[in-house]
């Protein structure tokens, strides 16, 4: 499991929330602490380059925000992201330095790191996704099993018990996931990997891979 590790899976310096990140191994044991780490971080913010637009609701002054965007605390958002036409952030969210929110997505308790980008109607829920990640349209979260019982994160005959009931998914950098994807609760992405469009993914997938179906992972091509 050490290249679902923190370190292996994400550059800390592409997030204003390094900081939440120190001591902890697997980046899942930070859900629970997003919110709280907001509302203190929010404090400390430069008041020169954010603005408290409301109870617990941090916005950078450089980032743009469609006045139809729907923002809940504790938030958020730092300079140049963008916002747009009918975002729904229902709290415990940071998005990143040009991180992308886009039409009727939909973000709860979430990490985006630096140019994240979640454009056309996603749902990202109880989820860290790193650097320069970009989920296609229509691509979700699903963030609770059908029977209610605690993630469990698998890769192969290796199993790590969460003791969360609520739990997404963990994209490592430049992971790039197609259009009207599921990535089952669990799920764990590693670096540079890419899913193709219409996946339905859960367990593990290996940084530098190709997920096209269950069963079916390849290795990306290398060019000399």
């Amino acid at each position: 499991m050490e290249q679902y590790t923190i370190k292996n899976l994400y550059q800390l310096e592409e997030t204003i929330a390094a900081e939440l990140f120190e001591g902890a191994v697997y980046p899942w044991e930070l859900l629970p602490k997003i919110s709280s780490f907001i509302l203190e971080l929010g404090k400390r913010l430069p008041v020169d380059k954010f603005t408290q637009v409301k109870e617990n609701v941090w916005v950078a002054n450089s980032a743009k925000v469609a006045p139809t965007a729907c923002l809940n605390g504790p938030l958020i958002i730092d300079e140049e992201a963008e916002i747009r036409h009918c975002a729904f952030i229902r709290g415990n969210a940071i998005v990143g330095k040009g991180a992308v929110v886009g039409n009727s997505t939909e973000l709860k308790n979430v990490i985006l790191f630096n140019k994240v980008q979640v454009p056309h109607y996603n749902y990202v829920g109880d989820s860290i996704l790193g650097f320069k990640a970009h989920m296609g349209a229509g691509s979700i979260t699903s963030n609770v099993k059908s029977d209610k019982t605690l993630v469990v994160v698998k890769n192969k005959e290796t199993e790590i018990e969460t003791g969360l009931k609520k739990f997404g998914a963990m994209l490592g950098d430049y992971v790039e996931v197609g259009c009207n994807s599921v990535l089952n609760p669990g799920t764990v992405i590693g670096r540079n990997s890419n899913v193709y469009p219409v996946s339905m993914v859960r367990g593990c997938i290996p940084a530098g891979s190709i997920y096209k179906k269950k069963g079916e992972i390849a290795e990306k091509y290398q060019k000399d």
